[in-house]
């Protein structure tokens, strides 16, 4: 009898396979991001009908194939429902989703970025911070993460930036997981952090991203 994984993700993407079944995108700590699929999924009161959602993370028994894997099990510890039931916050979880997708690869250890993800969903779900802010932390963490943050980058202007701003962007770089959001910010230093993050999207994201052209029209 074949073995079984277990691993312990969140999933980025779902979208129907065949008839009956669907395929997801698992970003994993043990694997990275990894395909699987689940048999029957879509057919109602299957056991997989809600656990194959985008948004659940939780820990997942599958079956290895030569090119995927296959759900065996799946026992879903967050659903972030609060995220499902609120548009705007729904908008920013499928933005981070994406985004995450984005930088990501298969069998890689992306644990860190598994991590950030995590802690931004779960800032998006409480609703203490602002959601503008949360989108920036989590930018610009993912570029530092990714090997790509090139440092704080001149103002078009000329002018200099609030030092505010230049303690949050340290305080971003060198921050763990657990202290990322744990602040706020005056409107003046979030508008350049904004910037800044703006700036780098250009500069560093190669194609366009469907869930960031929806955020933007909020």
């Amino acid at each position: 009898m074949q073995d079984l994984l277990k691993v312990t993700g969140l999933i980025l993407r779902s979208e129907p396979h065949g008839e009956y079944d669907r395929r997801v995108v698992i970003l994993t700590a043990e694997r990275g991001k990894i395909s699987c699929f689940a048999k029957g999924a879509r057919k109602p009161g299957n056991r997989f009908l809600s656990a194959t959602n985008p948004l659940n993370f939780g820990t997942f028994m599958l079956y290895e194939g030569r090119s995927a894997y296959s759900i065996n099990e799946a026992e879903i510890t967050n659903y972030f429902e609060e995220l499902r039931n609120d548009y705007s916050a729904a908008c920013y979880g499928m933005y981070f989703l994406e985004l995450a997708d984005y930088y990501t690869l298969e069998n890689n250890d992306e644990r860190q970025m598994l991590g950030l993800l995590y802690q931004s969903l779960r800032a998006v779900q409480k609703g203490t911070i602002d959601l503008k802010l949360i989108r920036c932390v989590m930018e610009l963490k993912a570029l530092m993460y990714n090997g790509e943050y090139p440092g704080v980058p001149p103002r078009e202007d000329g002018s200099s930036y609030d030092e505010s701003t230049l303690y949050t962007l340290r305080h971003i770089e060198t921050s763990p997981l657990n202290k990322l959001y744990t602040f706020a910010l005056s409107d003046k230093v979030l508008d350049e952090l904004i910037q800044i993050c703006d700036l780098f999207h250009r500069r560093f994201i190669d194609r366009p991203l469907k869930s960031l052209e929806i955020l933007n029209d909020l």
